[in-house]
């Protein structure tokens, strides 16, 4: 079933920043690739998944991985 997943990431410094978060979330199988984005100004990061292959945690791991601060992660 696809859900869509929000993470309040950590206050972002710019926006080369936003595209490498971008492209850690993409990376992750099971996430739209169109459905990615993140926010600069909110320091969030919004994007659709399907959770019979991946979960709202792994893909705020793949956050943590390339070394940025997840403050929260939430579906729906």
């Amino acid at each position: 079933m696809t859900k869509r997943g929000t993470l309040q990431l950590e206050t972002l410094a710019c926006p080369t920043c936003m595209q490498k978060i971008e492209g850690a979330i993409r990376k992750v199988k099971g996430v739209s690739k169109e459905s990615v984005k993140v926010l600069f100004n909110a320091s969030k990061a919004k994007f659709e998944f399907d959770d019979a292959v991946t979960s709202v945690e792994e893909v705020s791991d793949s956050v943590r991985s390339i070394g940025y601060d997840v403050l929260k992660a939430s579906e729906r």
